[in-house]
């Protein structure tokens, strides 16, 4: 009975043990060694797809519900709420549970080992707010508990991070793992030692990624196309207010999209169309709940954040046919880095804010180690960079580094030595 060292992400995960006395990340789809932390359930066929396959039932338009980043509910009352799935009512809890049930499947079928047991990665702060990060940390284990785990221990992600990054650093080295997820931004400070170990010096985090980063621009740069900021007349009179921004809020943020499909919401949404001032817009927005089409859009504008940061151009396009067939806006690279630049900030503060509650300068960091897809971010990497001027930048496998860090951590299991 093995340990699964498990990086449960809030956009990807990955699996890893020990085969045949030596480390190994665990392939999770043909070729992969990541799995998007995606589910599809497939109304027509009655049945549930994971991470690539989930993703191209929502492209091909397959009748069904899709979900993406359910960690980020994790010690929120939602996590709580149930829905009708393929005939059975399920808790969130439960579909997480599914995932990672999955996840330990192929696992097992890869390996023939059976896991009792889990490492898993955790986010140094699930939530900022203490009381839910206890009852995130609460919820994750009961996740683990329904996925067929007897047991599982927790290690913090960029703790991970740095055992498997400890040899990019020199004996003496002051080492700051700078993990920027999915749903949350993770520092470990570390210090490397003679004998090739590492001293965890501190760790800090915050309730700040890539699915924020998401948020940001949609909510600035779609939003406003379907009626955000609009101007809505009062049923009576002449009068008119701001079309409210909550319903727009929760169609940019990835999570709480399925949650908008709902007859209240739609009703919302065409009472907002009844009196729109720009009725075009509107009529985008109810349409968009009407065909759940709300994925569509968040994928878009992480294909259009990730395009434009990955070549140096001035703008690119966001394929909006969610909205309209053929219809695109423009997301330039300079309003990419205003939208972004205060979040960039935080990031670097916090970063700052571990090495000062350390007793230590930022000066006196030798290396930074990024992981962590959002990590590549430039308007991130430029804001760090900058608040530690001495320190050599080490860009690790912005997917792997924490799970490498994790399976190395399981050497310590009778099972696995």
């Amino acid at each position: 009975m093995g340990t699964l060292a498990v990086d449960f992400g809030t956009s990807n995960s990955a699996v890893g043990t020990y085969v045949n006395g030596a480390p190994q990340v665990l392939e999770l789809e043909p070729g992969k060694t990541t799995l998007p932390t995606a589910l599809f359930f497939d109304f027509e066929e009655k049945s549930v797809m994971y991470g690539s396959f989930a993703e191209e039932a929502l492209f091909e338009g397959a009748w069904g519900r899709y979900m993406r980043a359910l960690k980020s509910l994790l010690g929120t009352p939602l996590i709580r709420e149930s829905n009708v799935f393929l005939g059975k009512r399920m808790s969130y809890i439960e579909i997480v549970a599914r995932f990672l049930s999955e996840m330990k499947a192929r696992a097992e079928k890869q390996t023939g080992q059976s896991f009792t047991r889990a490492l898993s990665g955790r986010p140094v702060h699930f939530h900022d707010d203490p009381k839910r990060d206890a009852q995130a940390l609460a919820d994750l284990t009961e996740c683990y508990q329904i996925a067929g785990f007897e047991s599982v221990a927790f290690m913090n992600e960029p703790e991970a991070a740095a055992r498997a990054h400890a040899s990019v650093l020199q004996a003496g080295d002051l080492g700051l793992v700078i993990d920027i997820g999915g749903g949350t931004s993770d520092f470990t400070l570390f210090r490397s030692q003679a004998d090739g170990a590492i001293e965890i010096v501190r760790s800090e985090g915050l309730r700040l990624g890539g699915t924020d980063f998401d948020r940001l621009l949609s909510f600035e740069h779609v939003m406003p196309l379907m009626g955000r900021g609009t101007q809505i007349k009062h049923a009576f009179g002449k009068d008119t207010h701001l079309a409210p921004n909550g319903i727009f809020a929760d169609l940019a943020t990835w999570q709480k999209i399925p949650f908008l499909y709902a007859p209240d919401t739609r009703r919302a949404a065409k009472d907002l169309l009844q009196y729109a001032m720009e009725p075009d817009k509107l009529k985008r927005l109810s349409r968009v709940l009407e065909d759940e089409r709300g994925h569509d859009l968040a994928f878009a504008v992480e294909a259009a954040k990730i395009a434009l940061n990955s070549k140096p151009l001035a703008s690119v396009d966001i394929r909006l046919d969610a909205l309209e067939k053929g219809f695109q806006a423009p997301l330039y690279a300079l309003a990419l880095a205003h939208t972004l630049q205060d979040s960039a900030k935080k990031i670097a503060d916090m970063a700052s804010t571990c090495t000062a509650q350390a007793g230590l300068k930022n000066d006196d960091v030798t290396h930074l180690v990024f992981v962590g897809g959002s990590s590549l971010m430039q308007v991130v990497q430029d804001a760090v960079t900058g608040a530690f001027p001495n320190a050599k930048p080490h860009h690790g496998a912005a997917l792997t580094g924490i799970i490498e860090g994790l399976v190395q951590a399981t050497a310590d299991s009778p099972a696995n030595s």
